[in-house]
């Protein structure tokens, strides 16, 4: 009996460099590129023609050697006026965090429900719930968020719905403060929160949930020690699509924003275009990145340890 001749490679062996390169190739043109360019930047003295390209080697007194400047990453710890750790950039960044982490609780706290439902309604109606939410992303969202100065301005959609109803004899000032900023960042990346989430719950063993209720769980015990930890990872996946993109958020706040909401993006867009100081602005992007995606980093491999020990297990 002849021998079986050795079949030829299968068809994901000869797809795998492509569908693996893909992602690579991906990520180091639009992200790893783009901070290679900021990190030059920041380092770069740009001199009297203020040009953010220019050589790091030059020669000085015969002698050719590269000459690199960090004063645009001291810059933003100290100040000559302020001195150290109070200055504009560390205000902004903690003004940034704290409307990221509260517009995340909103979006949390909203979509949460929202999604539960979504996951638990007949399968006839999900696909019109899905494009409820999704509608949004149909427009504009420049769009969007200057529809939300026309609801929230003294002559807007709300103050005149108060005044109507006799509830405020005045108008109230919806606009250029807190108020209007957790408002529309959590309109606008609410979906980003429910999208997660419904695709977690939809895939949960209800049959889990039935159990706990046999065996004699309460509604709210059931939810808390069963639904919850059956979508910790949905809830972190929404939460970090909310997260980032709310820390470098530019277009909100310089519409809905009043004087004192300037944001890390304002700051980044001041130095860059007002200022034209592309080095610092450089560094100040590059500063967001890493506080980040460290904590991210530190994240991510701590759950990657705890599901080994719990393989191991």
């Amino acid at each position: 009996m002849s021998p079986r001749p050795e079949s030829g490679p299968s068809m994901w062996g000869r797809l795998r460099p492509l569908v693996v390169g893909l992602p690579f190739g991906w990520l180091l043109f639009f992200f790893a590129l783009p901070f290679v360019i900021l990190l030059r930047i920041s380092i770069t003295d740009m001199g009297e023609q203020l040009d953010p390209f220019a050589s790091l080697l030059r020669t000085v007194n015969g002698q050719l050697g590269f000459f690199v400047q960090v004063q645009s990453f001291i810059s933003l710890l100290r100040s000559p006026e302020d001195g150290w750790f109070d200055t504009l950039y560390l205000d902004s960044y903690a003004l940034s965090l704290r409307y990221a982490f509260l517009t995340t609780a909103l979006c949390l706290l909203l979509g949460y429900p929202f999604a539960y439902f979504l996951a638990r309604t007949r399968a006839a109606y999900r696909a019109l719930l899905l494009l409820m939410v999704m509608l949004p992303f149909w427009t504009s969202f420049l769009l969007r968020v200057y529809a939300w100065k026309g609801i929230l301005a003294d002559q807007g959609v709300v103050n005149r719905l108060m005044m109507a109803l006799g509830l405020i004899d005045e108008p109230v000032q919806l606009l250029y403060n807190d108020i209007s900023m957790l408002i529309g960042m959590t309109y606008v990346y609410l979906p980003f929160m429910v999208l997660p989430l419904y695709a977690n719950l939809v895939k949960a063993d209800i049959r889990l949930v039935e159990a706990a209720q046999d065996l004699g769980a309460s509604a709210w015990t059931t939810f808390w020690l069963v639904t919850v930890p059956l979508s910790r990872s949905g809830i972190v996946a929404g939460s970090i699509l909310v997260f980032i993109p709310c820390l470098g958020e530019f277009v909100i706040p310089s519409l809905l924003g009043g004087a004192d909401n300037i944001m890390i993006g304002r700051v980044v867009w001041d130095e860059m275009f007002s200022s034209n100081n592309w080095p610092r602005a450089s560094a100040l992007s590059i500063s967001m990145i890493v506080l980040v995606i460290a904590p991210l980093a530190w994240f991510n491999q701590r759950v990657a340890r705890k599901s080994a020990a719990e393989q191991v297990r």
